[in-house]
């Protein structure tokens, strides 16, 4: 009996010094990617809750969801921006994926705008921009443009551009705030749903005139860009470890402001006053290096 108790003891210390010794380190890496944002111009369709942009081929934690007509812009101290424009990782390569409306109701949920594939290059940043009237019989009519954003680096100054995802051309001049608009615009008749040229300016505060192409009368009020924040020491450091927010105001950034339509009355798009008449918002197509690298 003593000899049997003898070797369970030895049993169960060996099986304790099993369970107490340290777990095997399995490395991973992480796989290439890019960075895919959405942006909803269409005027006259929508879920309950807006459209979903989502990547089919494979499961992954970055669909655009519940974006609403004009990305859910808000304003703040008189800044407008869509607040729902953000670059997502995808893996890169050859990628599917289908703008969806999205509702509760399964019938509306599983209807496709979109559906289509791309290639994504690893580092490289895109744009999904679904733009035009999904009704049968409007125009200009329902387009997806899918397109990299290779910003040139405007060193130390900011780059600036226009996006038109109205049906008519515009003119858009850029001036520094507090100075009189400039008799000759920036970017002259900026045809329908197309996107400008980038102009390249010292970092300033700067606003946005609007009109229709060839017209004295704004479209709407003048309206601020985004003016970003430099980069900054947290307390008790003199090492710039904050990284900077991209505006106009910080040198190397790239803002652009989409110029969108009016909601079609009676539509599942937004139909408070503001969506019923064109608008503008700006978004930030490249962030200024930090100069602590992180």
């Amino acid at each position: 009996m003593r000899r049997f108790l003898y070797l369970s003891v030895i049993c169960l210390a060996g099986g304790l010094a099993a369970a107490c010794k340290p777990e095997t380190i399995v490395k991973t890496t992480t796989p290439p990617t890019a960075g895919v944002r959405f942006i909803n111009a269409v005027p006259d369709s929508a879920g309950a809750f807006g459209l979903d942009l989502r990547f089919v081929d494979i499961v992954e934690s970055n669909a655009q969801f519940r974006i609403i007509f004009r990305n859910n812009p808000s304003t703040s101290a008189g800044i407008t921006g869509s607040s729902q424009v953000e670059y997502k990782a995808a893996a890169a390569g050859q990628r599917h994926f289908v703008i969806f409306l999205d509702d509760t109701l399964q019938s509306a949920a599983q209807i496709k705008l979109k559906d289509t594939t791309v290639t994504l290059e690893a580092g490289k940043n895109y744009t999904a921009l679904l733009w035009g009237y999904a009704r049968a019989g409007s125009t200009p009519v329902l387009q997806l443009k899918f397109f990299s954003e290779d910003v040139p680096d405007p060193a130390t100054n900011v780059a600036l551009r226009v996006i038109n995802a109205t049906n008519a051309p515009i003119d858009v001049t850029q001036y520094v705030k507090g100075s009189a608009v400039p008799a000759s615009p920036t970017w002259s008749a900026v045809p329908a749903m197309s996107i400008s040229s980038y102009v390249t300016t010292a970092p300033n505060a700067i606003m946005y005139n609007v009109r229709a192409a060839g017209s004295a009368t704004n479209l709407f009020a003048d309206i601020q860009a985004l003016p970003g924040t430099p980069a900054s020491s947290s307390a008790g450091t003199t090492t710039l470890d904050i990284a900077p927010i991209p505006g106009t105001t910080v040198a190397g950034s790239a803002v652009t402001m989409i110029v969108f339509p009016p909601s079609v009355v009676g539509a599942r798009t937004p139909q408070t006053a503001a969506f019923l008449v064109p608008a503008g918002s700006f978004i930030w197509d490249r962030r200024p290096p930090n100069p602590a690298g992180t």
